[in-house]
C-alpha cells in the first residue's frame, strides 16, 4: 500500500504533468523581482509537541510552478528523563525535503512534498539516531483574491498528510514523543496566506490548522496551530536577477497529545520565532535561507525548549 502511495503521489507531482499543454495550465514563470517576495513558510512542525517534522513549509507559495529541495534543521533542549528538572538532552532534526507546486488551472495549484528524516538525540546511555522517509503531504491552493493593481493576494489550501513515515511506540515512552519518523496518522491541513507587494517591498500574513487523528497504535497528536508576519524588502536587482532581506515572526500553538483517547499530560505548548533570512534569484532559480531564533518557548509544559532552527533551500522553475 505504502509503495502505491509513493507511486501515485510522485505522478500526481512529477513535472512530466507539463508536457500535456491541453490538460494543464501552464503561466508564464516570473523571473522580475516580484519573485521572490512571493514566498512564505507553513506547517512547520516542532519536535516538542506535533511529530513528524517532515514538512517545514513551503517557500514561493504563489509562484506559478516550481521543483525544488530544501533542508531543515532544529535544535532542541529536553529533559534527559521525567526525574530531573535540568534541560541536559540535546535533540537535533534533519530534514531533507522534496517539494513542488504544479499549476491546475490559473487559480487552482497542487503543491507536494516527500521529506527524509534524519534525528538524533543525546543521552547518557549514548545518541539514539533515527532515519528514513518522513510523512507526505499532498495540498491544493487556490487563489481566492486579487486586487486589480496586484497590489493585495489572497489565497487559501486544503490538505492532507499522508502517513508513509515510520512511528514507534517506544518513541512515546520518553520525554519528547515526537521523535518519530512520522506520526503514523492521516492529517489534515488547512492554509490561509496574505500577501500585500508594493515596489520593492512586500508583506506577508501567513495561518495554518493542523488536524490531527488517532493512529493504528492509538496514539494521537495534537492539534496544531501555526502564523506568521514576515517582510520582505528588495536590496539588489537587475533585470534577471534579484537579492533580497526578509524578517519576521513565526509562532506555534499545540493542543495535548491522546493515547486511547485519554490527555497526556505535559505534551501541550507554544513557541514563538524571530527570523531573519535572504532569498537570491537568477532567471528561473531561487536559493534562499533562514535562521529562527526563540523569543518564547513553553513546549511540552517546559520539559522541551527550543533552541535554534536553520533552513536552506534551492527552487527551480519549471
Amino acid at each position: 500500500m505504502k509503495q502505491f502511495i509513493l507511486i501515485l503521489f510522485f505522478i500526481i507531482n512529477s513535472p512530466v504533468l507539463a508536457t500535456k499543454k491541453d490538460s494543464i495550465y501552464i503561466p508564464k514563470y516570473e523571473t522580475q523581482y516580484t519573485t521572490l517576495f512571493k514566498s512564505e513558510e507553513f506547517f512547520c512542525d516542532a519536535c516538542g509537541c506535533a511529530a513528524g517534522n517532515g514538512s517545514s513549509g513551503f517557500e514561493s507559495l504563489l509562484n506559478p510552478q516550481f521543483i525544488g529541495i530544501k533542508y531543515f534543521a532544529q535544535h532542541y533542549k529536553a529533559k534527559e528523563n521525567l526525574f530531573v528538572n535540568d534541560l541536559t538532552q540535546d535533540q537535533y532534526f534533519n530534514t531533507l525535503q522534496l517539494w513542488g507546486k504544479i499549476p491546475v488551472t490559473k487559480k487552482l495549484s497542487i503543491y507536494g512534498s516527500l521529506p527524509f528524516q534524519f534525528h538524533e538525540k543525546k543521552t547518557q546511555q549514548g545518541d539514539i539516531k533515527i532515519s528514513g522517509i518522513g510523512d507526505a503531504s499532498v495540498m491544493g491552493i487556490y487563489e481566492i483574491l486579487k486586487s486589480k493593481n496586484t497590489f493585495h493576494q489572497l489565497s487559501g489550501g486544503l490538505g492532507v498528510k499522508i502517513p508513509i513515515g515510520k512511528f514507534g511506540e517506544k518513541g512515546i515512552t520518553g520525554v519528547n514523543p515526537s521523535f518519530q519518523l512520522g506520526t503514523g496518522s492521516w492529517d489534515y491541513q488547512l492554509a490561509l496566506s496574505y500577501k500585500f507587494q508594493k515596489n520593492i517591498f512586500a508583506l506577508t500574513l501567513n495561518t495554518d490548522y493542523t488536524i490531527k487523528t488517532e493512529n493504528k497504535k492509538h496514539y494521537q497528536f495534537g492539534n496544531q496551530w501555526n502564523y506568521a508576519a514576515t517582510g520582505f524588502y528588495s536590496l539588489w536587482r537587475n533585470e534577471n536577477s534579484i537579492f533580497s532581506g526578509k524578517l519576521g515572526l513565526q509562532g506555534e500553538v499545540y493542543d495535548w497529545n491522546k493515547q486511547f483517547g485519554e490527555i497526556m499530560p505535559r505534551t501541550a505548548g507554544s513557541a514563538l520565532y524571530g527570523k531573519l533570512g535572504f532569498e537570491v534569484s537568477y532567471k528561473k532559480i531561487s536559493i534562499g535561507s533562514e535562521l529562527m531564533l526563540p523569543t518564547y518557548t513553553n513546549l511540552a509544559s517546559g520539559d522541551i525548549e527550543a533552541k535554534s532552527r536553520f533552513s536552506l533551500f534551492v527552487n527551480f522553475g519549471l
